[in-house]
């Protein structure tokens, strides 16, 4: 039987136009991200099973590919549960390393830790446009910083990375988790349930008002709460203003929402606003509900309308360090949608920018030693003055093969015979 030459469902082989791509979006963000103070970081892609299954995660604990133990650990005929066959899994975000990363090595740290992360992570999920079982993940974190510092700093550096790509005319998408409590709190749902709730509310942008409605109903929740809770985004469907709907959401909540809340936010959607340097519009969004339970301040998400979903998101989780350390640590992420970048760039026929030229040698076959090394020498001399040399065998059809380097990006030729 013939090896499958096809990667494995959920995975891709990335051609060099592609990677071209990949490796100028990842160039832009590093530099950019260096630019804001951000250093980077590495962790390991395999991850304590126990880490990975804390109930932090949210569905993403269900899609995680786990890993056998090895050796004499792995005991086939003993097993009785999953814990005795299973105790590491590949990372399902770069989140829970950091913070495993940040718990380990804080001592060694500067504070607030500002880390830059860009890697792998791998989820068993369905695969679909921009959505891979492998990917890549760019995160940025502040920890130790309580202040919204962080989260204006986490907008601003994330924003001006997609300025740099090119991106125009995009959403900042912004929530607090306290003001989704407060609103279930004062549509009277009881509060084990809220979980529940938020799950259906934040399928608000493909169902509507009424979707969702229907679906809390048929979910057994009273339907005096559902209606107070509809008549809540009702009313600020009716207000323009991100500021105004803001405010009066905060006053219509003033008895289960605390006042420094809507103040944060207030300040946080203000400074963006005056200081950005991309074009882009930050909204107060109160469906934004964001999938991961270890959130619990602000929430954030990017929406690009060209690809219709979410493209990066992140927010505050001031509690997720303390599972691994015992004392709480203030921390705040944003993570942009790497994939999905690269996706919109091809689709639209992105094509990177070079500073220095490239050129091809290409030689006849046969082509003397002593001139192949003269070819060798008058390349080194090009590229030790920054031009992008590539020597080549000259293919039968030259023309085609030229062709192909143009779309690659070589703007000149030589070539070189025998005689």
């Amino acid at each position: 039987m013939a090896l499958s030459k096809k990667p494995v469902t959920g995975m891709k082989d990335i051609l060099p136009a592609e990677m071209q791509i990949r490796d100028y979006v990842i160039s832009v963000i590093k530099e950019t991200y260096a630019q804001f103070g951000f250093t980077s970081i590495e962790t390991p892609c395999v991850e304590n099973i126990a880490n990975l299954s804390n109930k932090q995660g949210g569905e993403n604990e269900k899609l995680i590919f786990k890993i056998l133990k090895r050796g004499e650990k792995l005991n086939l005929e003993t097993a009785k549960t999953e814990a005795d066959l299973v105790d590491g899994g590949l990372r399902y975000d770069l989140t829970v390393p950091l913070v495993r990363y940040f718990s380990n090595n804080a001592g060694q740290l500067p504070t607030p830790f500002k880390a830059l992360q860009i890697g792998p992570v791998w989820r068993a999920d369905r695969p679909q446009r921009g959505r891979y079982r492998q990917f890549y993940q760019c995160d940025i974190d502040i920890l130790g910083e309580p202040s919204n510092l962080a989260e204006i700093e986490l907008i601003l550096a994330t924003t001006t990375t997609l300025g740099k790509l090119g991106f125009k005319g995009f959403e900042i998408r912004i929530n607090e988790r306290r003001i989704l409590k407060a609103m279930a709190a004062y549509s009277g749902f009881p509060e084990e349930s809220y979980d529940s709730v938020f799950i259906t509310l934040d399928k608000m942008d493909k169902i509507g008002l009424d979707g969702v409605s229907e679906e809390l109903l048929e979910s057994g929740f009273s339907k005096d709460s559902i209606d107070i809770y509809m008549a809540l985004f009702k009313s600020m469907d009716e207000i323009e203003s991100v500021e105004e709907r803001l405010s009066y959401l905060a006053d219509t909540l003033k008895d289960t929402l605390e006042p420094e809340v809507e103040q944060s936010l207030q300040e946080i959607i203000a400074s963006v606003k005056s200081t950005k340097s991309a074009d882009f519009q930050i909204i107060f969004d109160p469906t934004l509900v964001r999938g991961m339970s270890y959130y619990t301040g602000t929430i954030f998400e990017i929406a690009i309308p060209e690809f219709g979903g979410s493209c990066g998101g992140g927010g505050r989780y001031d509690k997720m360090v303390g599972k691994f350390t015992g004392n709480d640590t203030p921390a705040c992420g944003f993570s942009i949608g790497f994939e999905r970048i690269v996706l919109l760039l091809l689709e639209n026929g992105f094509k990177v920018p070079t500073e220095s030229s490239k050129m091809a040698f290409l030689m006849e076959k046969g082509l003397p030693v002593e001139r192949l090394c003269e070819v060798i020498r008058e390349a080194q001399e090009l590229r030790s003055t920054g031009t992008k040399v590539l020597i080549a065998r000259m293919n039968k059809n030259k023309k085609f093969q030229k062709e192909q380097l143009t779309a690659e990006g070589y703007e000149e030729f030589k070539e070189f015979y025998k005689n």
